[in-house]
């Protein structure tokens, strides 16, 4: 199918072709015209699909066609995180660019003036964090009476962050009479009852098996001692990779550490997480796209925003205790049928964490081997793991926290491993011409 096989409006269909799009993806090509006719929807979609043009075009198109004279607030797209708002609403200002409909994204953690001065101009989309949202309701900024349509987008995440009670409020202060766009990447008991209570008769799209990995994505697992992640880290950096790279960590102290330690090793680095101020994380996250800054740091939540076509590598520097969390974060590359490439550290406390993952994805993550901080001593602790039970509730087994073994030492007159390293073959680690 081609995008004008969708019956687009020529404003509409003018600025995607200007955006290089040729034909949708099957998200974009099952719900654009179930949204078109104005039937609510429910879509379980993984990251990278090409959700956000599912939703956006249609509502476009459907405004512009129904466009009432008043400033009154016609759709609401509401997302879990800044970044991924900021996202949504320049896709939103690609996609209408020769529409004359006015659209605006809000959020906390800066001044609301000029935010609330834009409101009072009027505003046709609204994309929103809850947080914002509610507070600018509470003060009577924003009023929903008049939405035709409301859009809740990363409702699993929205779950994650403990969101659902916002979500619950506003949902509350919407009109009956409304089109409920609905989508998330997974459908957790609590998210489908709340899909369930909030859609009439939706249209349902699953376009792949939920918490399964894009098949371009080229997965491998890198078996190292914790101390020497960032050693692994600076030479895959310095030596097999010249592209962009997103380096995930579980914390915020971790990655402001990652970051510190690749800066002193002179590669551009830098971090965002919840701890930065929006500014930070945007300048960051710009930097990151125009290349200014080659490797990005960052915590899940953070990171969830990101949206960036050409990303070829994502790392894990170690592994969530989430098994879903990996599917979300080796999303961020592979997009859209591109070929990414996923590298992730394993350590001793990261061995429960792999198989759970693999588990969850279906299959058997390979090992590269041929690298210079490779080490045989996990693979008996993995065999120990296999056979102790997890403690209930800790997400690890036992004895993770028992001290490691020592490493082989190195023998009389052995070089270190690091010099004169043979590039490894490894087709992960060719960069794409």
């Amino acid at each position: 199918m081609n995008f004008t096989d969708l019956q687009l409006i020529e404003p509409i269909a003018k600025a995607i072709h200007e955006q290089g799009y040729v034909n949708p993806t099957p998200i974009q090509e099952k719900s654009i015209p179930e949204i078109l006719k104005g039937k609510d929807f429910l879509g379980c979609a993984q990251t990278g699909t090409g959700k956000t043009a599912a939703f956006a075009i249609p509502i476009l198109q459907n405004l512009t066609k129904n466009k009432t004279p008043n400033k009154n607030i016609k759709a609401l797209i509401l997302t879990p995180t800044r970044e991924l708002a900021i996202q949504i609403e320049e896709n939103i200002k690609a996609y209408g660019k020769y529409l004359p409909l006015k659209h605006l994204v809000i959020f906390g953690g800066v001044k609301q003036g000029n935010q609330e001065a834009a409101l009072k101009k009027g505003v046709d989309i609204l994309v929103a964090t809850p947080g914002r949202l509610l507070d600018f309701i509470s003060q009577g900024i924003i009023s929903l009476k008049n939405l035709e349509i409301f859009v809740l987008d990363e409702a699993d995440r929205m779950l994650d962050m403990g969101f659902v009670h916002d979500v619950k409020r506003i949902i509350k202060l919407l009109p009956q009479k409304r089109q409920t766009l609905f989508f998330s990447a997974t459908m957790p008991a609590e998210i489908q009852k709340l899909a369930d209570s909030i859609l009439n008769n939706p249209v349902k799209v699953e376009v792949t098996p939920v918490s399964s990995t894009a098949e371009t994505i080229k997965q491998s697992v890198y078996m190292v001692e914790r101390e020497d992640k960032i050693n692994l880290l600076v030479h895959i950096l310095k030596n097999d990779i010249s592209d962009s790279v997103l380096v995930f960590s579980r914390t915020k102290h971790g990655a402001n550490k990652i970051a510190q330690k690749l800066q002193k090793s002179n590669i551009s680095t830098e971090a965002i997480h919840g701890d930065k101020s929006q500014n930070a994380r945007q300048n960051a996250l710009n930097n990151f796209k125009s290349g200014k800054t080659r490797i990005l740091v960052a915590t899940d939540i953070a990171a969830r925003g990101i949206d960036i076509d050409e990303l070829k590598y994502v790392i894990n520097f170690e592994l969530s205790d989430v098994s879903e969390t990996y599917v979300h974060r080796i999303g961020r590359t592979g997009r859209a049928g591109a070929e990414g490439t996923s590298i992730s550290f394993v350590d001793g406390l990261d061995l429960l964490n792999l198989k759970n993952t693999e588990k969850l994805i279906g299959m058997k993550i390979p090992v590269v081997k041929n690298h210079p901080f490779h080490t045989d001593d996990l693979v008996a602790q993995k065999r120990d793991s296999n056979n102790k039970p997890t403690a209930a509730g800790s997400g690890r087994t036992p004895s993770s926290n028992a001290p490691r073994p020592q490493k082989n030492k190195k023998k009389p007159g052995a070089s270190t491993p690091a010099v004169g390293f043979k590039k490894p073959k490894n087709k992960n680690f060719t960069r794409k011409k």
